[in-house]
């Protein structure tokens, strides 16, 4: 998610640092950006010029230090845990700017929590972008309780800059479309374990009925089965039972099939 971020940043003509503590994953990442502006060159959806420039506003950082270094927005994206965000902010908000926002690309944690680790919780905001990041368009922005209507603007305006079209909610669990899709996938999976159906005429019925862009396993196996069971078990947890994940997904994490990262999920992608 991170890099798909830094591509739309830069492309939308923000100066960009992007900043991991691997240095190997920073690198892949630097390439995989680069070989995307030369794609969509070659694609006809960007143009040469905007494809030199974006890439001239692009550098990394091996330190948050240096990533924060007169910076106005951060975007974190690591794992979706809330210990590691909140640590992450606390160490945010020690070494960015005092003017600078900062913005979790959380799909279902409260921005809230987030924002009470740092000293500029009216300057905290979610900004939930979607996978991939350079073809989806929408954007959720997350106002916190504390969230100021300056850094929801701010936010927004820069979601806007960067192709996306902006929806404003408020912070609760799985806000919007974390909370649908955990539903609907979870529904999908009881159906797969009642033998309703398989799992790519599951998935074929709801992209023709509903006009979805990917079934719900075709979408689970691209977030990842451990995201998405850690998210029912936040709804469930906060919202009732009607989210209580189904025990074949718990199978399919237990047993390691985590999705496309680890090659197989719901659907092997280890076979051509």
């Amino acid at each position: 998610m991170g890099r798909g971020i830094a591509y739309a940043a830069t492309l939308g003509g923000f100066q960009t640092v992007l900043q991991d503590a691997s240095g190997e994953a920073l690198e892949r990442a630097m390439d995989e950006i680069s070989a995307l502006l030369e794609k969509g060159v070659v694609m006809g959806k960007v143009a040469e010029e905007a494809a030199v420039a974006a890439h001239k506003r692009l550098s990394a950082a091996r330190s948050l230090e240096d990533a924060a270094r007169g910076a106005d927005l951060l975007i974190e994206a690591v794992p979706e845990s809330i210990e590691v965000k909140v640590g992450l902010f606390a160490a945010l908000d020690r070494v960015a700017p005092g003017h600078a926002v900062i913005a979790s690309n959380t799909m279902s944690l409260s921005i809230t929590e987030m924002a009470a680790a740092t000293e500029r919780p009216r300057q905290v905001v979610g900004m939930h972008f979607f996978n991939p990041v350079p073809r989806m368009k929408l954007l959720e922005v997350v106002r916190g309780l504390e969230t100021s209507d300056e850094t929801v603007a701010t936010a927004t305006a820069v979601g806007e800059q960067m192709g996306k079209e902006c929806v404003v909610v408020r912070d609760s669990p799985g806000f919007v479309t974390s909370r649908i899709n955990a539903l609907i996938g979870n529904e999908a999976f009881y159906m797969l374990q009642e033998g309703v159906a398989s799992a790519r005429d599951i998935d074929r019925a709801l992209k023709l009925d509903l006009g979805l862009p990917a079934g719900p396993f075709e979408l689970v196996d691209e977030v990842g089965l451990d995201t998405r069971l850690a998210i029912l078990k936040l709804l469930h947890r906060t919202l009732g039972e009607k989210f209580r994940p189904c025990p074949l997904m718990e199978q399919y994490v237990a047993a390691g099939r985590l999705g496309r990262k680890v090659g197989r999920g719901v659907y092997d992608y280890t076979v051509s």
